[in-house]
């Protein structure tokens, strides 16, 4: 049931007369300067306590920052509320920041500010996040250009529908040796000096067991096996105690959301299949479902089950991956991760026959699928899933009473679910600690409605509960995986109508959500109904939960952080986008 936009406008306008000041399609524009008070009164006064996304576009005329708040209470949990605040001054634009309100702000205001250039008066932080400092420009304004800039939009008519003869020629072939680095304004590199990348370390004494001694700061990656990819974490220490952990993220960046915009819809598809490299078929799926949305786009009964099929064999193997990951840093070397990298092979199997890839599938199309499966891709399926049950329960008999792993992970990392929502953190990390909340079942998309499978939880939201955790979600997606074998038609269209290389989507603005293995995968979309995206952002879980780190390990030993990062389970791919 779609959120009362009216009743909430009207009830706020009450309490605040004139913060409401306009109505955006599906979205509230609430003045600028009311922000703060009114994002309070949200969570205190109306129970949306729940910041998980926070984004910006850029218009012609002005900014606008976009919100997207919902509730954990059990009688609110759906559709949520979006509003947004316009900036008319684009040469000098600044926001309220809401970190006081919400943590979940954090991460998600230096995203902006990195890329956009707008500033969040009152953010305790206020630093690039994907770039680094000194970067010349904001990548994703509409006047920023990239090196080898060709035009705004494919298909580049250099290359498609007349190509140049007597061959394309590439972008790197048509420009001067060196005329592909942009240097800034005044640039002189023989005069530039680097921007330090953290404040000057402190000078004070800290006491050790009567010890006057310095602190202690230690570098962890961005080259390290136990950081899940090129993660870099400057680690505060006391002895061996955790005192302050700060990500530096960004190694892996490559402007995925500018090269959506330069793409075209169908073309952005293959470009997901990147975020999260271990759940490509998830990726596919936010991603479409969200385009649908925009379109009104209806999906053939046949198509839905196989993309159900497709994803929940995904969340599996990402729960047993994220498994076998955590034991490798635990120190059971290497047999936990290649048993689960074995049953993956079996999902692969089944997904490079179907798509033609085994990572990066590309496999969802806007209104079906783009391939059909045969009978005996079918039978095949059914018998993994049937492997995977078994060896779901042989991955918990060898694991689940391992004395050294309950030493090493109950108590360690641990966190209310009240304060996870305060960081907007999602999926089995959330549930963990006990909060019943899987979109799949509050927000429901595709099918998932017509299937029986319940939302399991427990209670501390440590590093224990969360391989429990992960555990039983696998277990019912093994229940869905054997109700859509048993309900798939037997025939039938996988795609509704022709399939579009080149749709125009209707114009319109909407933030869609999906339950992917990891959290809340979110796609931004602005659509001026062309045939490429306005503006395309990517709501990553991975993203906004290593927001919690430091939170879930300041005060654990230096060995337990490594193991706590772990738990969180992120992927950089989607982290740095």
């Amino acid at each position: 049931m779609a959120t009362d936009l009216g009743a909430i406008e009207a009830q706020l306008n009450q309490a605040f007369p004139g913060a409401v000041i306009d109505r955006d399609g599906d979205w509230l524009v609430i003045e600028a300067s009311r922000l703060p008070t009114v994002a309070q009164y949200l969570r205190d006064e109306m129970g949306y306590d729940w910041l998980t996304h926070l984004s910006a576009s850029d218009y012609p005329d002005r900014f606008e920052v976009v919100y997207n708040l919902y509730s954990s209470r059990p009688d609110q949990q759906g559709p949520g509320i979006p509003f947004k605040v316009r900036v008319p001054d684009k040469a000098n634009p600044h926001v309220p920041s809401l970190t006081s309100i919400w943590k979940s702000a954090d991460f998600q205001e230096r995203e902006v500010w990195d890329m956009f250039g707008i500033r969040f008066d009152g953010h305790p932080n206020l630093k690039r996040i994907l770039l680094w400092e000194g970067f010349a420009g904001h990548p994703l304004r509409k006047d920023w250009h990239e090196p080898y800039y060709e035009q705004e939009h494919k298909p580049f008519p250099s290359r498609w529908p007349h190509a140049q003869q007597p061959k394309p020629r590439s972008a790197e072939e048509r420009v001067r040796w060196r005329a592909n680095v942009q240097y800034p304004q005044g640039f002189d590199p023989d005069q530039w000096k680097p921007v330090p990348e953290i404040d000057v370390l402190p000078a004070a004494k800290i006491d050790l067991n009567g010890l006057e001694t310095d602190q202690v700061y230690v570098n962890i990656g961005p080259q390290h096996p136990s950081t899940h990819g090129v993660l870099r974490m400057i680690v505060g220490l006391n002895g061996e105690t955790v005192t302050s952990i700060y990500p530096v993220l960004g190694h892996l960046h490559r402007n995925h959301e500018k090269i959506g915009e330069r793409n075209l819809w169908t073309g952005i598809i293959p470009y997901t299949d990147r975020l999260d490299y271990v759940c490509p078929m998830y990726n596919n799926f936010g991603y479409v479902v969200a385009v649908e949305r925009l379109m009104g786009q209806e999906v053939p009964e046949r198509a839905e089950y196989l993309r159900v099929i497709m994803g929940e064999l995904t969340r599996v193997i990402n729960h047993l991956l994220a498994i076998g990951f955590q034991f490798n840093e635990l120190g059971a070397m290497f047999t936990p991760m290649i048993y689960a990298f074995t049953e993956r092979e079996h999902v692969l199997d089944l997904f490079e026959e179907a798509s033609g890839a085994r990572m990066m599938v590309n496999y969802y199309r806007f209104g079906g699928v783009a391939r059909d499966v045969s009978d005996d891709w079918l039978k095949r399926c059914r018998k993994v899933v049937d492997r995977l049950d078994r060896k779901i329960d042989e991955f918990d008999t060898m694991l689940s009473d391992n004395e050294i792993f309950i030493a090493r992970a109950r108590g360690v990392g641990a966190m209310s679910w009240q304060e996870m929502v305060n960081y907007g953190v999602t999926g089995p990390v959330l549930r963990s600690a006990g909060l019943k909340y899987d979109i799949r079942k509050v927000e429901p998309y595709s099918i998932y409605d017509t299937f029986d499978f319940e939302v399991p939880t427990f209670e501390t939201g440590d590093i224990y509960d969360r391989y429990r955790q992960r555990m039983a979600e696998a277990r019912e997606s093994v229940k869905i995986l054997r109700q859509a074998l048993d309900r798939i038609p037997a025939r039938g269209p996988i795609q509704a109508g022709k399939k579009p290389w080149n749709p125009k989507v209707p114009a319109g603005e909407l933030y869609s959500r999906v339950e992917h293995p990891k959290g809340e995968l979110g796609f931004y979309l602005v659509s001026d109904g062309g045939t490429n995206p306005y503006r395309y952002h990517v709501r990553s879980p991975s993203f906004v939960n290593l927001g919690a780190l430091e939170a879930m390990s300041v005060g654990h030993l230096f060995a337990d952080a490594i193991v706590i990062l772990g738990s969180i389970d992120i992927t950089l791919g989607e982290v740095d986008r």
